[in-house]
């Protein structure tokens, strides 16, 4: 019997600097997300960073809680729902991190029956801290709990049939609507040394301005190239003007090069140039979380005023939109019936 998996990021239990912390170490504990030697991580991450982050984290989870709870989690919900209601088979939802635990969506799978499982990452670019978590994580709980299950993963979707489609319509109903001079699309952040890691070929992603743009095997698994790749499918079935948009990379830690140009850096020289009304759009995510509504819609805004910018206007994810949730039902429908490779090619 076939079934879906749902996954997203997770969140910790409640804004209680405790949950936090729980959760922070988890996530951060993570080899794919903090990729150093575990002795380094475990100094890093337990000997410095969760003695001073879980209470500011947890002061900036408490901005965007929702009284249902964590938005992500309320969000990633409503749009299960909204699967399930199109499809005969089951849709389970589940987090890489945090109490909605991986094994529990498997399990409740499982017990309906299902033994051939779409493994769907809601993610739109692949990264070693997102999608490639994910499946390493869900491998690894099949082989010792579930042995029997077929699981195959959605690949990134970020130039998926219909998706750039609906990203341009969420956008397009947003931009039609308001004055802006400048469009920003923000998207997560990763250190340098992911996309090197990442590179297939060994030897493509030199991170020089041409690499993105050369086709290579190695824009299958490149998160800068598809971030980079989106901005431009966008911005032609957007018909954009060159110059009025431009892409950033948000969320760093540590000290080793992350991704740039950096968001907030981007924010304020927009600001300092003269751009007096901008619009953000964060396309790594299709939920919103603690990066989209307080770094991007709260911080950023905070940046762009300081400068003297005059209107800041942060578009929501995808979410829970009925347009959203039919692309993915009929993904997954169209996995139902027919060729495996062809299904999800």
């Amino acid at each position: 019997m076939k079934g879906v998996l749902l996954v997203n990021l997770g969140s910790p239990d409640s804004t209680d600097p405790k949950d936090v912390k729980r959760y922070l170490d988890e996530f951060l504990m993570d080899p794919r997300v903090i990729d150093v030697p575990k002795w380094a991580r475990v100094l890093l991450v337990r000997g410095i960073i969760l003695n001073t982050r879980p209470k500011k984290s947890a002061e900036a989870y408490s901005k965007i809680w929702w009284k249902e709870g964590s938005p992500l989690i309320v969000i990633s919900e409503r749009l299960q729902k909204k699967i399930q209601q199109k499809l005969n088979i089951p849709v389970a939802l589940a987090m890489r991190y945090g109490s909605m635990t991986l094994k529990k969506g498997l399990s409740e799978l499982a017990e309906k029956g299902v033994n051939d499982i779409l493994l769907v990452p809601l993610y739109p670019q692949f990264a070693m801290a997102t999608t490639e978590t994910i499946e390493v994580k869900v491998e690894e709980l099949r082989k010792e709990f579930f042995p029997n299950m077929e699981i195959t993963s959605l690949p990134a979707f970020y130039k998926r049939e219909g998706y750039i489609e609906v990203l341009s319509r969420s956008i397009s109903e947003v931009i039609q609507k308001k004055e802006y001079d400048h469009l920003l699309f923000s998207y997560h952040g990763v250190p340098e040394r992911h996309i090197r890691k990442s590179d297939i070929t060994k030897s493509h992603c030199k991170i020089d301005g041409q690499c993105c743009v050369t086709k290579s095997p190695a824009h299958q698994y490149c998160y800068r190239h598809q971030c980079y790749e989106t901005t431009s499918m966008v911005a032609e079935a957007l018909q954009l003007k060159e110059g009025s948009y431009s892409t950033s990379f948000q969320s760093r830690l540590g000290f080793d090069p992350w991704l740039q140009p950096y968001t907030d850096r981007t924010i304020e020289r927009l600001g300092k140039e003269g751009i007096k009304k901008l619009i953000v759009v964060t396309p790594a995510f299709v939920s919103d979380c603690l990066e989209t509504l307080e770094e991007i819609a709260m911080e950023g805004e905070e940046i762009f005023h300081e400068v003297g910018g005059e209107e800041f206007t942060a578009i929501p994810c995808l979410n829970d939109r009925d347009d959203f949730a039919s692309l993915l039902a009929k993904w997954i429908e169209r996995w139902t019936v027919v060729d495996l490779k062809k299904a999800i090619a």
